[in-house]
């Protein structure tokens, strides 16, 4: 348990920060799902509507920090090879 003021406060903050990068992460993960399970279902227009959501939920988890910027590249490469290959 912190005992000085500023790491009670330090604490508070970090449980902000852990509540909202949760938010963030668990939309873009169920966003994957979602369009990684319609690829597999066959609905490819379908997919492809979803790939502007994911991009945008993508490049704000990167600009907020909760992943890297490189890491978000990756992922809507990926994605997107994903839905044109099939």
């Amino acid at each position: 348990m912190p005992i000085t003021k500023s790491a009670k406060k330090a604490l508070r903050q970090s449980q902000r920060r852990k509540a909202r990068n949760l938010v963030y992460k668990k939309k873009m993960r169920d966003l994957i799902k979602k369009v990684r399970t319609l690829v597999l279902e066959k609905k490819i227009e379908e997919a492809k509507k979803l790939l502007p959501q994911i991009y945008k939920i993508l490049d704000k988890t990167a600009k907020v920090g909760v992943i890297k910027k490189n890491t978000a590249g990756r992922k809507k490469s990926r994605l997107t090879k994903l839905v044109n290959k099939s």
